[in-house]
């Protein structure tokens, strides 16, 4: 019999899958278990000439993040939203202190098995399937857990999340949900990582 913990932890997160029941071929971490720093630490501007949206972000005095996003995208309390889609895009970052414990090789790999371990935490149960991979000199990493319960067609809900190492310290983390394809969600991850640009000595510049 399952327990009463792992029922509330589906119940939990049944609400967020609900979100996404209308394109459940990709569903992305946008609630991840990292510190989100939307609010805090990155500034956005649409330009209505290039038809983009410029997002810039500090992580320290002498380290910085620029990315652009097509169309205009606005701020949520879990992100940013697409106006004109129900694309939504997570950033998040995470700290190489916070991974300290983690035995992986390197600040990427840490960090997928950070998310790996705290959404099984989460979820009260290991996923079924877990992907990791290279990417434009990122990490993506996934995991899928299969349930009669989750609110989908396929009764599956799949987590996605791009790891960027900024430097030694720290890890960036782009995580995309809402897109009708999985043709849509690859190409926006890839315009991500290829537009990514990290900078130093506090030059950072929307």
């Amino acid at each position: 019999m399952r327990s009463i913990e792992y029922w509330r932890a589906w119940s939990g997160r049944a609400a967020f899958l609900a979100l996404f029941s209308v394109a459940p071929v990709v569903q992305a971490a946008n609630v991840s278990p990292g510190p989100d720093i939307v609010s805090e630490a990155i500034q956005i501007r649409f330009d209505p000439v290039t038809r983009q949206t410029q997002v810039a972000g500090r992580v320290a005095s002498d380290l910085c993040f620029h990315l652009s996003l097509p169309e205009e995208w606005r701020r949520t309390e879990e992100g940013l939203k697409a106006v004109v889609s129900h694309v939504e895009l997570g950033v998040s970052l995470r700290s190489a202190r916070e991974l300290r414990d983690m035995p992986q090789p390197d600040l990427a790999s840490r960090d997928a098995a950070f998310l790996q371990r705290d959404y099984e935490e989460l979820l009260g149960r290991p996923a079924q399937s877990v992907s990791v991979s290279s990417n434009a000199g990122a990490m993506r990493w996934s995991a899928t857990w299969v349930d009669v319960n989750l609110p989908t067609a396929s009764h599956a809900m799949t987590v996605e999340t791009l790891i960027v190492p900024l430097s030694n310290e720290w890890v960036l983390e782009l995580s995309l949900s809402g897109a009708e394809t999985q043709g849509a969600y690859n190409a926006l991850a890839h315009r991500l990582l290829t537009n990514l640009k990290v900078q130093g000595r506090g030059a950072c510049q929307a």
